[in-house]
């Protein structure tokens, strides 16, 4: 027989569901306007641009059309995309590569058109709309490159439509500063943004930890106010009987006292109480462990050799067989890794007996290596079956371990 294997305590099994924290909420919402003021934005300097693109004449007509295609339809794509938070990166990176590219064919319609080097071309008014773009869509990287290279590529070519004209030095340069310094403006208020609303995302979360902290604390204060109540009324109150008992009926009642306590002293650590004592069958009982092998992550089915004629199970007993066949499977799991882990409820109508056995093939244990306090098989699953009269049985040596819980019509 091999060493130690079970947990010190009562195991409760995480519930089915968890409670979802809010996560990156202020971010998320930050995001979301961020796209919407972007996408507004879009839609009144997109209109103000289509008029001026489509009167444009220093440019050759085909490739002015092939300019407002090429910058007009990513950019209708990304401003639907920005307002409804639908694929906005992929829009918005798709926009500015092609605003990008109409900025380098620019000069290929442009040039030799007579286009006045002290004004604009018209794709100078979305050249802030495209930096903002890469704002909403890019990594924080590509959003620096962005917002200095697309005013850089817009002087370029404007240069090169112009013939490097020395008059057109000094408007262009004003346009690619103002370009630039606007939209270092909107991306140093953008990253102000976004850093403000994760601090106060992850000053949220610490909030949360210390709140779940703070009522974890008092969730044991209460469970240990409990069982000093129990202790006090219950299991005193047994002891005396006993103590006192000084005929056979005086005895047995001293008894069911006895085992009173020790099963509401077992079942403490479940805050639904004890229950009803309503008897129930070994199906429900069967159902309940099936439910326990699912809540601890184990793909094992629960057999069922339960005869016609079964006894139904009191409430009470039903609940502690529940409780230590679940503190079984989550022992063989936690300690065995769930080798060979088969639960089986078996159903006599004569004797009258139902039988809960989860066995696994892990590498054993000796219960009387088990110090004291630690109370995993103890607490757990000896006692709560003793405490309604049950008997445990466990045989365990390096091949694996049994555990039969036990239920006699008789005992109940």
């Amino acid at each position: 027989m091999s060493g130690i294997r079970f947990d010190s305590g009562p195991v409760v099994l995480p519930a089915p569901h968890a409670i979802a924290r809010d996560g990156s909420l202020t971010r998320e919402r930050v995001e979301m306007v961020l796209g919407r003021a972007v996408a507004l934005a879009s839609v009144v300097l997109g209109a103000q641009t289509i008029v001026e693109a489509i009167a444009w004449q220093a440019v050759d007509p085909f490739w002015n059309t092939i300019e407002i295609l090429l910058i007009f339809v990513p950019l209708a794509v990304a401003i639907v995309s920005f307002a409804t938070g639908w694929q906005k990166e992929l829009a918005g990176t798709i926009f500015v590569i092609a605003y990008t590219i109409a900025l380098v064919l620019w000069p290929v319609g442009a040039y030799g058109h007579g286009s006045p080097a002290t004004s604009h071309a018209w794709p100078y008014v979305l050249g802030n709309v495209a930096t903002l773009a890469a704002v909403v869509a890019l990594p924080r990287r590509w959003q620096v490159i962005a917002t200095v290279g697309i005013p850089v590529v817009y002087g370029a070519m404007r240069m090169v439509e112009l013939g490097f004209a020395p008059a057109a030095w000094l408007p262009t340069a004003l346009d690619v500063a103002f370009l630039v310094i606007f939209g270092a403006v909107l991306l140093a208020l953008a990253w102000t943004f976004r850093s403000t609303a994760s601090r106060i995302d992850e000053h949220r979360e610490r909030a949360i930890e210390a709140s779940a902290r703070a009522a974890a604390m008092a969730a044991t204060e209460s469970e240990r106010v409990a069982v000093a109540a129990l202790m006090h009324d219950s299991v005193i109150a047994a002891l005396i009987a006993a103590q006192r008992a000084g005929t056979d009926r005086e005895r047995e009642l001293a008894v069911q006292m006895a085992r009173d306590a020790l099963n509401r002293l077992a079942n403490v650590d479940v805050t639904a109480g004890e229950g009803s004592d309503h008897p129930r069958s070994a199906s429900s009982l069967a159902d309940e462990l099936q439910r326990a092998l699912v809540e601890a992550g184990s793909d094992a089915a629960v057999r069922r050799r339960i005869a016609p004629d079964t006894p139904d199970v009191p409430g009470r007993a039903m609940r502690a067989m529940v409780l230590a066949g679940t503190q079984a499977i989550v022992n063989a799991i936690a300690h065995a890794d769930g080798a060979g882990l088969e639960v089986t409820v078996t159903g006599e109508r004569a004797p009258g007996r139902v039988t809960v056995t989860v066995r696994d093939a892990g590498p054993g244990f000796s219960i009387d290596e088990i110090p004291d306090d630690r109370l995993g098989v103890r607490g757990s699953i000896i006692a709560r079956v003793a405490a309604f009269g049950g008997e445990t049985r466990i045989s365990s040596d390096a091949s694996g371990t049994v555990i039969d819980l036990i239920w006699k019509a008789t005992v109940s």
